[in-house]
């Protein structure tokens, strides 16, 4: 059942309290979830460790470690994601996703991307350099980027198929997302 009501029944002013209340309570149900890392910081500038090894840049190459908490009821897997929205690609750039992390896991350990330290049941996913698992930064000369890591609590287990692109992924990670913790770190060169 649905109905309509014109706007002048609550008046401009309620209609927005109202608006404003069921944004506020998405964001308070997760106030608790919380993404953290002792290789980088929320605004600063990334570590060598996790700047690409190729296209003009020299680094480690090595997926920063992550740890969370908080997780939302309902939360039946998780899914990471690290992105930089500032590429020129018309597109922004995918440097890491994983998916099906399980929800008994709270951390994922620095260097972890490609071996057998990634949790049990995790799938990592094809990053836009075309290799599985993490790939640093590399920003153009002279940029600054920013890039976001994310982790999803999602309402379900992914089922995605051998060499998913992070289109699908990003499809499915988004219609299964309650709640979102993310770190945004920099990099320049």
């Amino acid at each position: 059942m649905s109905f309509t009501l014109p706007i002048t029944h609550f008046g401009a002013t309620a209609l927005s309290a109202f608006i404003l209340s069921v944004a506020l309570s998405g964001a308070l149900a997760a106030e608790g979830f919380q993404l953290t890392s002792q290789s980088m910081a929320e605004g600063m500038q990334l570590s060598a460790e996790q700047v690409f090894e190729g296209f003009g840049c020299t680094g480690g190459n090595r997926s920063p470690d992550l740890a969370w908490s908080g997780l939302p009821e309902g939360t039946e897997s998780l899914a990471l994601t690290a992105y930089d929205p500032d590429a020129p690609t018309g597109s922004g750039w995918w440097h890491w996703g994983v998916v099906n992390i399980p929800v008994d896991v709270t951390e994922v350990s620095a260097g972890a991307s490609g071996t057998d330290a990634m949790p049990e049941g995790a799938m990592e996913l094809r990053n836009d350099y075309g290799s599985l698992g993490f790939g640093g930064a590399c920003p153009p000369p002279g940029e600054v980027h920013r890039y976001i890591f994310t982790l999803h609590a999602l309402s379900a287990k992914l089922d995605l198929p051998d060499g998913a692109t992070n289109a699908i992924a990003g499809y499915m990670i988004n219609s299964q997302t309650i709640a979102t913790a993310k770190l945004t770190a920099v990099y320049t060169r």
